[in-house]
């Protein structure tokens, strides 16, 4: 009997026009795992050429074409070398956020390092990673490559590693209690308590993290140290070669590259990653609206893939949760407490000492090297300093007062998410120093049009870090208080101060701590740019730096780059951290 009322219902769903052929579900799961099959060979042979031209002989000073014709090639290369940035980046970001925000002690010194790391822009750690990447690997490309990643990894790691460190300090006081109560082991509360819950941001700011990748593929594929000329074929070094030659074709050619592999990846990873992620929302009541995407219907169809994911990837998993716990209870009953307070004790010991080695030999080193600079030195470069400083949050400010309302309204509007999710991701990816040649065409004519082209860049590559964790926060607000503010009628100006502003008062947070950070190291490119084979600039820190990288001055590189990061850290300790306890504490999302 109770077959009946589903096929009576179905029968009546489904006018007579909507019947389909028997064999048509299979023709059309046949294709579509013809085409995975297909997708998957291409992925293998993209490895295998990635792979070939890695461990090939070096050719740092490659000559780089300027014929569109070459650009698959080389957005294949670019693509390789954001993809592993991205991958050591999530890995060390979620091991870095958990001690950070396990362990008080740790929280002491990682939080404060995690500020100075996000705050030195990345031609400070050009010259001292290419220079090691090369002696280390003297004959092969892949000291190079190698290279080259390890600067967008640290143009991407820190906003992934402030979102899970912020995430974590959030997850609501039930919560914890509960992983209490079932005894949850590391792993357990880690796999099912801290990763789900913090997946709405990860996802988001991974999102940045990849179109801040983009930003700054422009400086790690092609640049000067004194008198060694480094070149990596990619869509960074099209950009920046038809840059500095003012090829505005190839400079068109090379941005509308970047933004069909913006698009491929927006609807073949982020869109799916994106609805995936959305089962994480932490609410008491089911979301009205459920959300979808083509491609994951077109794979749910595809039998291959579920054959793969029941067969191989579904027992892995659980063979790794199973012998995690296992693991974890089996260690918890052989080892006592003291003998594991010893050990971390000890471990402890040997991390201070050998921290404390490095920083001194690092100071050593460090006042060795600024002993040559005068007092009118370090009196420019504060003035500097100051102009920089003025820039970045005039950037900030102007950025904040519209990604807040429409991060908001993208979020909570299904169908405006649908149509402005990818226009945004796009937008965001799109590295604006592949658009400031077009923009110093327009503006260096006008006066003080340098200085106007350099606020924008500024605020083109800042805004996107505000907009996403604005966004992953609004998506976070759990529907029943929703439901509870259309209830109670709130009016607009209710809403946003008792519902909407609250909710995405953490992740505003982390959006503007990482978009001060974002801002500070979008000024090296900002205000110092090679165009049309001659170079602009405006007075501040970032042109301070890109000039000493140019010209091999590394006495007044160092110095800048200590300018920079201390201002960043006082900042930080005297607004950021203060705002950061307050959303853990007032802020958080609990009963």
């Amino acid at each position: 009997m109770p077959d009946l009322p589903l096929s009576t219902g179905r029968a009546t769903a489904l006018p007579p026009t909507a019947t389909r052929p028997a064999g048509s579900r299979w023709s059309w799961a046949f294709l579509i795992d013809i085409t995975v099959f297909l997708f998957v060979c291409a992925a293998i042979f993209g490895v295998y050429a990635i792979g070939r031209s890695w461990l090939g002989p070096v050719h740092a000073q490659a000559q780089i074409s300027q014929d569109p014709r070459i650009l698959p090639l080389y957005a294949l290369y670019s693509l390789g070398r954001i993809s592993v940035a991205y991958a050591l980046s999530l890995v060390f970001a979620l091991a870095y956020g958990y001690i950070a925000a396990s362990s008080r002690r740790a929280e002491i010194i990682m939080v404060p390092l995690l500020d100075i790391l996000q705050s030195i822009p990345v031609l400070s750690f050009l010259p001292g990673v290419m220079l090691a990447m090369v002696a280390i690997f003297p004959h092969s490309q892949f000291g190079v490559e190698l290279g080259s990643v390890l600067l967008i990894f640290t143009g991407q790691v820190w906003n992934i590693a402030f979102s899970f460190y912020s995430s974590l300090k959030t997850i609501p006081r039930e919560l914890h209690e509960a992983a209490v109560i079932y005894r949850f082991s590391r792993w357990q509360r880690f796999a099912e308590l801290d990763l789900p819950f913090s997946t709405i941001g990860l996802v988001w700011n991974s999102m940045m993290s990849v179109a801040g990748g983009w930003f700054f593929l422009m400086a790690c594929e092609m640049f000067v140290l004194g008198n060694r000329d480094f070149r990596l074929p990619g869509l960074g070094s099209f950009l920046q070669t038809a840059a500095s030659h003012g090829n505005t074709r190839a400079i068109l050619w090379g941005v509308a590259a970047m933004i069909a592999v913006i698009v491929l990846l927006d609807q073949l990873v982020w869109r799916p990653i994106i609805v995936w992620a959305d089962k994480f929302k932490f609410e008491q009541v089911e979301s009205s609206g459920a959300a979808h995407t083509t491609f994951l219907s077109l794979i749910g169809r595809a039998s291959i893939v579920l054959r793969l994911y029941r067969l191989i990837l579904l027992p892995v998993f659980n063979w790794l949760t199973l012998t995690f716990t296992l693991g974890a209870h089996r260690a918890a009953e052989t080892f006592s407490t003291p003998k594991q307070h010893r050990a971390r004790l000890w471990i402890g010991y040997l991390l201070a000492t050998s921290v404390l080695i490095g920083l001194g030999f690092a100071v050593f080193h460090g006042a060795r090297e600024l002993s040559g600079l005068h007092p009118e030195d370090y009196r420019e470069l504060l003035e500097s300093a100051a102009l920089t400083f003025l820039r970045v949050n005039t950037a900030l400010i102007l950025g904040a007062l519209w990604t807040v309302p429409a991060g908001v309204a993208i979020a909570s509007n299904p169908r405006l998410s649908r149509i402005a999710q990818p226009l945004v991701q796009m937008a965001a990816s799109i590295p604006a120093t592949a658009l400031f040649p077009i923009i110093l065409l327009f503006l260096l004519r006008l006066r003080g049009g340098l200085e106007i082209s350099a606020m924008l860049l500024m605020l083109l590559g800042t805004q996107w870090y505000i907009l996403f964790n604005v966004i992953a926060g609004a998506m976070a607000i759990p529907t029943d208080l929703k439901e509870a503010a259309q209830i109670y009628r709130f009016g607009s100006w209710d809403r946003w101060r008792h519902l909407i502003l609250p909710g995405i008062f953490p992740y505003l947070v982390t959006g503007m701590v990482t978009a001060s950070g974002g801002a500070w190291n979008a000024s090296i490119v900002a205000e110092y740019f090679h165009f049309q084979g001659r170079i602009v600039s405006t007075p501040g820190l970032g042109s301070t730096i890109s000039s000493a990288s140019d010209a091999g001055r590394f006495d007044v590189l160092l110095a800048a780059t200590l300018i920079m990061a201390t201002v960043v850290v006082l900042i930080n300790r005297l607004l950021w951290r203060r705002l950061y306890r307050l959303a853990s504490s007032r802020f958080k999302l609990e009963s």
